[in-house]
């Protein structure tokens, strides 16, 4: 009853300061076209605030509402969409501190350096087979299912007049991006700081493990004063991401209400065969990771699915790996039993290397857009996706639409036409946030598995199957 109260007395000093502005001046303080829209939101953030529940719980209902007011309000929508970008800012705030902190001290702890070592090529073993088995699963439903067969014309004729635009724009960034080597090499930064500044997480990573490397072979008591000073800054972290996340259903639904506003249902209409294919590849992929956790380590499928899901909600709303890892750190730990060294040293680097879902995705799209086109990809050109998409996956940042441009390259190196992307940009949004929960969910499971082999899975906050 007090947050109704509250609610109601927020909701009628926004309505006098709306009307109350517009007496005294003669015209709106925003745009009129979303006057309508300035009354009605508030009413969907006064649900929010006023519904029960736990967060995940409360995440889920905005994911509803942002559909429904997405729907309801069209373009209008996005009057709210600053309030999203605000709640993915506040995340992505902490994300250089507390990866370079948590992966400086995950790794300092670790001390045998041969230990750092088993765990980064069990990791990475795990992420180059479960790219390439998504790969593969995507190309094998795509061949399949045939979505870009018979397409109808003019179809194709207004997705690409929507988008040629902004897919000139995607060609032009691809047109300028670096070779292969030139990746292997910008790994290693030449300034530290530069790249802290500019969020360039792979060179932030390469550091924060190379001081993380270097402390380990100090003696102890010259190192602990810094390995304490970091393990604070992780903290602090940590804490700053249990405030912001209290707000989470409010950025979730600021920004599935503009991103539905902006699209709708009709164009999606024109890309469903597209969509429920790249979308039943990526279901496939996100319900193998709980079997390999449980073959694995034991881990019971419930017990992975529901530990994680908070994390998965943020992936969803964001789009974002990066702006979910705190949250699936603290999940792995706390809800899983991942120890805080496995946990500090698998997930970040997954973030930055392991992309799943978006490896699927490219596949489904290269094949996709070669159908439109009438372009026939023989064994030898879906085994140069398989690789292409392998080496690009690596290189993705955990940002939104970061995919679309590492697509290009995968279009360029099978001689696919680069236009062709515009195909796709309709749903490029919605898509992207399905992606990159199995993109968490994968960096999840190799948590895990990796804790279990290593011993560092605590058993007292696990289901353990028979």
């Amino acid at each position: 009853m007090k947050k109704l109260k509250i609610s109601f007395i927020i909701f009628v000093l926004w309505l006098a300061i709306v009307f109350g502005y517009r007496l005294l001046t003669g015209h709106f303080f925003f745009n009129e076209k979303y006057f309508f829209a300035s009354l009605i939101l508030p009413l969907f953030f006064a649900v929010l605030f006023i519904i029960p529940g736990k967060l995940p719980t409360r995440i889920l209902v905005a994911l509803i509402l942002g559909v429904v007011a997405g729907l309801w309000l069209e373009e209008s929508a996005n009057f709210v969409e600053p309030i999203g970008k605000a709640f993915i800012r506040l995340i992505k705030m902490v994300i250089v501190p507390l990866v370079f902190a948590s992966l400086l001290v995950g790794t300092a702890s670790l001390g045998d350096i041969r230990k750092l070592g088993r765990i980064g090529i069990k990791s990475v073993i795990f992420f180059v087979v479960s790219t390439i088995a998504a790969i593969v699963i995507g190309l094998s439903i795509a061949n399949i299912v045939q979505p870009g067969s018979g397409l109808d014309e003019s179809a194709e004729v207004v997705l690409l007049q929507n988008f040629q635009s902004l897919a000139k724009e995607n060609v032009a960034i691809a047109s300028k991006a670096p070779s292969i080597v030139d990746i292997f090499l910008n790994i290693m930064p030449a300034n530290p700081i530069q790249s802290m500044v500019e969020g360039n997480m792979l060179q932030v990573i390469f550091f924060a493990l190379f001081m993380g490397i270097g402390l380990s072979l100090l003696p102890s008591t010259k190192v602990e004063p810094v390995i304490k000073f970091f393990t604070g800054i992780n903290e602090i972290m940590i804490k700053i991401v249990e405030i912001v996340v209290r707000v989470a259903p409010y950025g979730v639904f600021a920004l599935l209400a503009g991103i539905i506003g902006q699209f709708g249902f009709e164009i999606l209409k024109l890309l469903l065969n597209y969509t429920i294919v790249t979308i039943l590849g990526l279901t496939i992929l996100y319900f193998i990771y709980p079997v390999v956790v449980t073959f694995f380590s034991h881990v019971s499928f419930r017990t992975f699915i529901k530990g994680i899901f908070p994390a998965q909600e943020i992936a969803f709303s964001t789009s974002s790996s990066a702006a979910a890892l705190p949250v699936m750190i603290e999940n792995c730990e706390k809800n899983i039993g991942v120890s805080n060294r496995i946990a500090s040293f698998v997930l970040p680097l997954g973030t930055t290397i392991n992309m799943d879902g978006t490896a699927l995705y490219q596949g489904v799209s290269a094949l996709f857009i070669a159908q439109v086109y009438g372009i026939d990809l023989g064994l030898i050109q879906q085994l140069t996706i398989v690789l292409t998409a392998l080496l690009a996956s690596i290189g993705t940042a955990g940002v939104p639409a970061a995919g679309m441009l590492m697509l290009i390259i995968v279009l360029q190196q099978i001689g696919i036409p680069l236009e062709g992307i515009a195909l796709i940009l309709g749903v490029e949004r919605i898509l992207d946030m399905f992606r990159t929960v199995v993109n968490v969910s994968g960096d999840a499971a190799c948590a895990v598995v990796v804790a279990y082999f290593e011993g560092e899975l605590i058993s007292d906050n696990i289901q353990i199957t028979k």
